[in-house]
């Protein structure tokens, strides 16, 4: 493999640049094994690097297909043509995300825009953990083989016909001899590029199986009652709709972090009984937590405030703007993992859910902490849930995706939709999203059944709080069929129509399609081909306004 390194350090007081295999202080070389290479280090006195990048020469055409990976669940993530620029707003929402004002809300801290510059030519497309350049049916993957010494930034520069392999290592102090990346490269077809990825990782296959269910959060948000879980599981049973989970999302608990504190006035009942009531239908109950936020009016906040995540000034750290910002817990503090651990022994055990929807989990990883990159903490606080929550299933959401791979059983792989059909502006790559969130379903469809299963969020069947017509809501919710391996709706299906109640039980109940292709044919068009049943079939759509052709 042709290459060249870019490594800037500091030891002592001296700041130094390291662009050849060695220099007087530290050596970096280049091993090559099964597909796999890995960047070695060796350096005698202690050194903190403050970037290190391997430069790849790569051939790419007009016609190459580029796959930046966002950098977590939510970051629109799809295949782009080298005559694309991957946000042509981005410059405008940077400019005020910047800002002393958006700085104190954490506007951007669910995504990478602290510690990543954006590219700003045409050509150029970034992601994190792994990526790949398609060329007809012949794909090339680029995959980290592991994020615990950090995050794995890999750009493709279509101009220049370069590929930069990034590790976010900012902080980071080095001694002696150590692995600073280990780079998985794969050329083949496109389902054989990620097996062999995922039998490289060692990544077992999901033990989940594909579901149904129903969610609380996208008819009533934060506004639930146990009132109106227990109408609208019953109108579950009553239609005769056979569902996996009945999952109950944010709104029970008295605040954000007061995990085990519910809202009496609207859950008097509490949530066992709430769990019990579920499991009479048959039925698995789930429950949503985001198990290392804390908002200031908790009591975690306000009587624990030494297991809050703080800046270099001491200061607690804004980790996002929902609630009117909120605030992350330490996960290296032992007192906030003993709460933790409590949380899901209660969750879980006590009250007996056999589901966690575990959302905002970024928010342990905002910083480096203690000596730690942003990709080793966002892994030791995945190990951590996998270990609270022992064999019950775990949703990931709002997580940095390769760190998640075999510690969750589910996970979105998209943004938030919304009960209109719009593309965002003017806004985060991973604010709420329909369009952006169908992207996402397509194109990461290669984790489903590899990494996890994959949750493409809900689609839609309602004509009440809906701003979206009825056949985009039948397209969404075939999207989702065909991509996605939990499928959840948040309707009242005692509403429905004899249509829209045929629609929902072909989406629940259909088998998996087999997709054969999915790609724009122009930039502003998809298309998808699949069997199932045993017919190919065709669907062409615009992902940006919902038209099929």
């Amino acid at each position: 493999m042709k290459y060249r390194i870019e490594m800037v350090y500091e030891t002592g007081e001296k700041t130094a640049v390291l662009n050849t295999a060695a220099d007087e202080i530290c050596s970096v070389s280049l091993k090559g094994n099964g597909g796999v290479a890995s960047a070695v280090l060796n350096c005698e006195t202690e050194i903190t690097i403050k970037s290190f990048k391997l430069i790849l020469p790569y051939s790419f055409s007009e016609n190459s297909r580029i796959f930046a990976n966002g950098f977590q669940s939510w970051t629109d993530s799809r295949e782009y043509m080298p005559c694309e620029k991957m946000n042509e707003l981005e410059r405008i929402v940077e400019t005020f995300i910047n800002s002393p004002i958006a700085a104190g809300t954490g506007l951007n801290r669910s995504g990478d825009g602290t510690f990543h510059k954006f590219p700003r030519k045409k050509g150029v497309f970034y992601g994190f953990s792994y990526g790949y350049v398609r060329n007809g049916e012949k794909v090339t993957l680029f995959g980290s083989m592991s994020e615990r010494t950090g995050y794995t930034i890999i750009t493709f520069d279509t101009a220049k016909n370069l590929i930069y392999i990034e590790k976010e290592l900012q902080g980071k102090a080095f001694c002696g001899e150590c692995e600073l990346m280990s780079l998985a490269v794969i050329s083949g077809s496109y389902d054989a590029v990620f097996d062999k990825y995922f039998e490289l990782l060692e990544i077992p296959a999901p033990r989940a199986q594909r579901a149904c269910g129903y969610t609380t959060w996208y008819n009533y948000y934060g506004n639930v009652t146990e009132d109106v879980v227990m109408r609208d599981l019953d109108a579950m049973e009553k239609a005769g709709v056979k569902i996996d989970f009945f999952q109950i999302d944010d709104g029970y608990q008295n605040a954000i972090g007061d995990w085990l504190i519910t809202d009496e006035k609207k859950f008097p009942s509490g949530m066992k009984a709430v769990a019990d009531e579920i499991h009479k239908r048959g039925i698995k109950a789930g429950l949503w937590l985001a198990p290392f936020g804390a908002v200031k009016s908790s009591r975690v906040f306000k009587e624990h405030p030494d297991w809050i995540i703080r800046d270099g000034k001491g200061k607690p750290y804004v980790v996002g703007p929902n609630w009117g910002t909120f605030y992350a817990l330490d996960i290296y503090n032992e007192g906030a993992r003993e709460y933790i651990k409590q949380v899901f022994d209660t969750v879980l055990g006590t009250w007996g859910y056999d589901l966690v929807k575990l959302d905002f989990l970024y928010a342990a990883a905002v910083l480096p902490l203690h000596g730690k990159t942003r990709g080793e903490i966002m892994c030791d606080a995945m190990e951590l849930l996998r270990e609270c929550c022992g064999d019950k299933l775990i949703l990931g959401c709002g997580v940095p995706l390769m760190p998640a791979f075999g510690k969750v059983d589910y996970c979105r792989i998209g943004a938030d939709v919304t009960n209109n059909w719009k593309p965002r502006k003017h806004t985060t790559r991973e604010d709420v999203s329909t369009p952006h969130g169908v992207n996402n379903s397509i194109f990461r469809r290669h984790l489903d059944g590899r990494a996890f299963l994959n949750d493409p969020d809900v689609f839609f069947l309602r004509n009440n709080n809906m701003h979206m017509s009825l056949e985009k809501r039948k397209l969404h919710a075939k999207i989702n069929s065909l991509f996605g391996s939990l499928l959840f709706v948040s309707d009242n299906v005692s509403e429905y129509n004899g249509e829209q109640m045929r629609i929902l039980k072909d989406v629940f109940y259909s088998e998996k399609a087999q997709i054969l292709s999915a790609e724009y044919t122009d930039k502003k068009q998809i298309t998808v081909t699949y069997l199932q049943n045993g017919e190919k079939e065709t669907l062409v759509f615009d992902p940006n306004n919902g038209t099929v052709y």
